[in-house]
């Protein structure tokens, strides 16, 4: 894993594994920025909750936290295919599609803007350069891993990103937001 001084871009859900990276990206030198996509209804009760959970985890840690909206991306790269895919008869994965079109790309967008040079998540996976390419790792926790879900990422994207929780487990990764008594420390974990 990178330290340093560097900057990134973490995209911060309001949930135990986000809060984590967070904290352990912190921990590593690292000056974070949170950034919690908002892409579906802002006002949406749920959504204003999770907001607020990252906004008291960042607050804790002593980083910036800010809302994004990339809802028309939402609409345009996850939803509307979902629909074309089901209607032609083929089985979409929109959170392939999601992460690759709307997570990633938003993050790149908002971190380019903010002069931030890696961005962050709190998947189950790692980034690992070899041969002068940037390959998709599993997690060391094989009920955890997310490399599925991240497999579609392309080169610009893996060499910018940063993904703590690809070596610890679940149960680790509850522990250390126990341990530094992160405010969602003891919250459900989300699908």
């Amino acid at each position: 894993m990178r330290k340093s001084k560097q900057s990134v871009l973490l995209g911060i859900s309001g949930g135990v594994d986000s809060s984590t990276t967070a904290y352990l990206l912190k921990k590593q030198g690292f000056n974070v920025t949170g950034i919690t996509l908002a892409m579906f209804n802002e006002n949406d009760s749920d959504f204003q909750k999770n907001v607020k959970d990252a906004k008291n985890t960042c607050k804790m840690l002593n980083i910036p936290h800010l809302v994004f909206n990339v809802e028309k991306d939402f609409k345009k790269y996850v939803v509307d295919y979902f629909i074309s895919e089901y209607e032609n008869g083929r089985t979409p994965n929109p959170c392939v599609i999601c992460n690759r079109f709307v997570k990633f790309e938003g993050l790149l967008t908002k971190a380019d803007e903010l002069g931030i040079k890696y961005i962050s998540t709190g998947h189950y996976a790692s980034v690992e350069k070899k041969d002068g390419k940037y390959l998709l790792r599993k997690g060391i926790d094989d009920k955890k891993d997310q490399s599925y879900f991240l497999y579609n990422l392309t080169q610009k994207q893996l060499s910018r990103s940063i993904f703590p929780l690809g070596q610890y487990t679940k149960k680790q990764v509850r522990d250390i937001a126990q341990k530094a008594k992160l405010p969602v420390s003891h919250k459900n974990e989300s699908q």
